[in-house]
């Protein structure tokens, strides 16, 4: 990829790539096969290095046994839910908690807290696989990013800001699972970040809220970023 920043994809719902400048593959919530909003000419990279998940749901993690066996990559996720896909198949894994750092090659992820349930769903039932949570996401030359996960906005969004300051928060914005945008506006002002990219929206009615209706509340200084699944920022 010829860029002196990390890119990141949306590949619709809330799945995620960020591809480095040194070339390092993460991808992040894979949900592919049954999200009606991926892309479906978009070739996922030949080598992925890394798939992380926020959290249990089968909207997020649907994909990760395959694409791990696939494409060679870890799975990178709370303890309980790493060792969940573990038994499901995945290869490789590592497991890390709240306020761990794991050095993925070049990138530093930071786990960080979420408010939102996280079961995961197999045959046998539904099981517990951890807490949800957020990263932030620290690449060489790249700016700061906050990946909040599926999250409703909390008062402690306000000491991420303070430890990792953040440049740009990706944020779900759809309502009803997780924040509207009347929350993520206020989520935006607790991280401090000036960019926001919207997750996690439209993909089915009940997640209605718009990347409009996000900027139309957040302060002048913010820039929130209107982009369909495939498109990338820095674009």
């Amino acid at each position: 990829m010829a860029s002196d920043q990390t890119r990141i994809t949306w590949l619709g719902h809330a799945v995620t790539l960020y591809q480095t400048a040194k070339g390092t593959s993460i991808l992040v919530d894979p949900f592919i096969e049954q999200n009606p909003k991926y892309p479906k000419n978009f070739a996922l990279p030949a080598k992925i290095d890394y798939i992380l998940l926020t959290h249990g749901h089968g909207d997020h993690i649907a994909d990760a046994v395959p694409i791990a066996k696939k494409h060679g990559a870890k799975v990178v996720a709370i303890y309980e839910l790493a060792d969940f896909v573990k038994q499901q198949g995945a290869p490789e894994i590592v497991g890390f908690n709240h306020g761990g750092t794991v050095h993925l090659d070049e990138v530093a992820v930071t786990m960080v807290d979420a408010r939102h349930s996280s079961g995961a769903t197999d045959k046998a039932g539904t099981h517990y696989v951890g807490t949800a949570a957020g990263f932030v996401i620290a690449a060489p030359g790249s700016p700061v990013v906050y990946h909040a996960g599926d999250t409703n906005v909390f008062s402690d969004m306000q000491l991420i800001g303070q430890l990792y300051q953040p440049e740009i928060a990706v944020l779900p914005i759809g309502g009803h699972y997780t924040m509207s945008p009347k929350e993520a506006a206020l989520a935006t002002r607790l991280v401090g970040a000036k960019t926001v990219l919207p997750i996690h929206f439209g993909t089915w009615p009940l997640l209605a809220g718009t990347p409009a209706e996000l900027a139309s509340l957040v302060d002048s200084t913010v820039r929130v970023v209107t982009w369909n699944p495939a498109d990338w920022f820095p674009s």
